[in-house]
């Protein structure tokens, strides 16, 4: 598997802006500074995503255009969405970001398809798997009937011992599998791509 372009697209204030050309888009949801801006990196192998110490800075939807190669091309958008769980500005700007997600994923725009987005990436910390806030949001994908990876970052954090406990925790409180990835070391990025790729290609793995 190759990337054989990935670049910025524009950040977007509503998802009026979203494209329409058709092209899947995968979205990444988690809690603020839960590491989706360098998993972006991890993923493409560049720095097209900035990154920030400050959680809750993001305020818009940030669009990523990215070609894969492996034996066909396959275009795709990472739309990154403002981290839920802490909001700079207070409980205003937490309903400001509730209402950009709940209008991103009901636009036209951002299915692609009428059944909805390619699919969804669930951002959790590997070193707080099952936190109340990740349950909420894996129950809500499902509850709406996203596809959904769940996908622990910072696994490179935890001792080989305490990942696999982690993992084990969060696999029971998400209802899901989880991949763990390391955005500093590449550690799980080829098999999250693998999950990537069996969303846009149904069937096919």
């Amino acid at each position: 598997m190759k990337i054989a372009s990935a670049s910025f697209v524009r950040s977007i204030a509503s998802p009026a802006g979203l494209p329409a050309d058709g092209v899947p888009q995968i979205a990444l949801v988690g809690r603020s500074n839960v590491g989706k801006s360098s998993l972006i990196n991890a993923l493409t192998g560049q720095r097209i995503a900035r990154t920030s110490a400050a959680p809750g800075k993001t305020r818009l939807l940030n669009l990523y255009e990215v070609i894969v190669r492996q034996v066909r091309s396959d275009a795709l958008y990472l739309v990154d969405l403002p981290g839920y769980g802490y909001a700079r500005g207070g409980a205003a700007s937490t309903r400001a970001f509730d209402r950009l997600a709940r209008d991103y994923f009901g636009t036209e725009a951002a299915r692609g398809a009428p059944s909805g987005p390619a699919g969804v990436l669930l951002v959790v910390d590997a070193r707080h798997p099952g936190l109340p806030q990740d349950v909420g949001a894996a129950g809500w994908t499902a509850q709406r009937g996203l596809p959904a990876i769940a996908v622990a970052s910072k696994i490179d954090k935890l001792s080989r011992r305490e990942r696999i406990a982690a993992l084990d925790e969060a696999r029971a409180a998400l209802g899901t599998d989880v991949v763990g990835v390391s955005s500093a070391t590449g550690e799980g990025v080829a098999e999250l791509w693998r999950r990537i790729l069996g969303l846009l290609r149904p069937g096919q793995g």
